[in-house]
């Protein structure tokens, strides 16, 4: 089982496309445009992971 933090890493990198949720002190590397529907997409990816955890 994976925990919360691997999850969430995942999540990004697959669709959010994001190298890392890591702060990197640089506005090019720490924000990223997205759209609505990869928003939408990743939180129900994480209820699903959350109701799988419980």
């Amino acid at each position: 089982m994976q925990t919360r933090d691997q999850a969430l890493a995942k999540i990004a990198a697959t669709i959010l496309d994001l190298e890392t949720l890591e702060t990197r002190n640089s506005d090019r590397l720490d924000f990223h445009e997205l759209s609505a529907w990869q928003i939408k997409k990743a939180l129900e990816a994480a209820y699903a992971a959350g109701t799988e955890a419980k």
